[in-house]
């Protein structure tokens, strides 16, 4: 019993020994320096880099009060630093004891250091640092109509969607989400699991639509030739589900499209995941991949 014991006790040092060096290789791939945040100036920068990202300069998503309470309380706050200029931020708090969970509340890139992966390095600190503390998993949740943060999430790391949340923080009234409404979608991201750990080490793997079509995928809800949203069926094995590809510049250039999208995706996702279908996958055009849980007896 002892020789099991110890074995299961190095594996999961290994594990958590793998997550520090990936995060470590991530910060040095962004170019950052990515580390906790405790001190009040640096706590202060945070609240003002949200409040610019968000647009939210008399309204920030945090206040320095409760970034202050959060860093006492042993909950995460860290910043990505380059040449030492915060130019990212990730805050989250534990969930209840018996989740053995971390709430990741918040996270944010400045505009002007996108494109650097910068996201990527700060989720890998978040993961390291959890991990460090004996915590297995992270839950979030994001807008399921931005495809890159869908793509991000579920593909790049991996987390799984287990809930959709429709106007889940009510009018938010910022230059990100507009005035429409704040569906989410919840992501658990099991920080052991096989499949985090590849995409943690670069090796994620990305739905494709093409071959979901091949294998008998059916539209659940498409995408016309002027850029609507165009319901379909829902009673598939396999179901797809589109996004806009930048919900972001449509809110702006056309608010009824957009939430004509809301509205859609609301209708499909939610459905599909009420009789029992899970998100499993993304395609980076755009595309949710859906599935039922097989049938006794059945073959897929």
């Amino acid at each position: 019993m002892g020789v099991v014991t110890n074995l299961t006790t190095s594996r999961g040092a290994d594990v958590v020994d793998l997550a520090v060096q990936t995060a470590d290789a991530a910060a040095l791939g962004a170019g950052v320096a990515v580390r906790e945040i405790t001190d009040l100036r640096e706590l202060e920068e945070v609240v003002h880099l949200y409040a610019t990202i968000w647009g939210r300069d008399s309204n920030p998503p945090v206040t320095i009060e409760l970034l202050r309470a959060f860093t006492k309380a042993g909950n995460y706050v860290s910043g990505a630093f380059d040449e030492g200029r915060l130019v990212g931020a990730c805050v989250g708090f534990f969930a209840a004891p018996a989740e053995d969970s971390l709430h990741s509340h918040i996270a944010g890139v400045a505009g002007p250091a996108l494109g650097r992966n910068i996201g990527f390095a700060l989720k890998l600190h978040q993961r390291s640092w959890a991990l460090l503390r004996g915590v297995s998993e992270i839950a979030w949740t994001f807008d399921p109509l931005v495809s890159r943060n869908a793509h991000f999430n579920l593909v790049k790391l991996a987390a799984e969607p287990v809930e959709y949340l429709p106007n889940f923080y009510g009018p938010m009234l910022d230059t990100i989400n507009g005035v429409d409404d704040s569906d989410r979608l919840l992501v658990r991201w099991r920080l052991r699991d096989p499949a985090v750990i590849a995409a943690c080490a670069g090796n994620s793997v990305p739905a494709v639509v093409s071959d979901e079509l091949a294998a008998g995928a059916v539209v659940a809800l498409g995408i016309s030739e002027s850029g609507r949203a165009v319901p379909g069926r829902l009673d598939a094995q396999t179901s797809l589900v589109a996004v806009p590809s930048d919900i972001g510049a449509m809110r702006l250039a056309d608010p009824a499209a957009a939430q004509q999208w809301r509205v859609a995706a609301r209708d499909a996702l939610s459905a599909l995941v009420a009789d029992g279908a899970r998100i499993t996958g993304f395609d980076r055009a755009g595309w949710y991949v859906v599935r039922r849980p097989a049938r006794a007896g059945q073959l897929l």
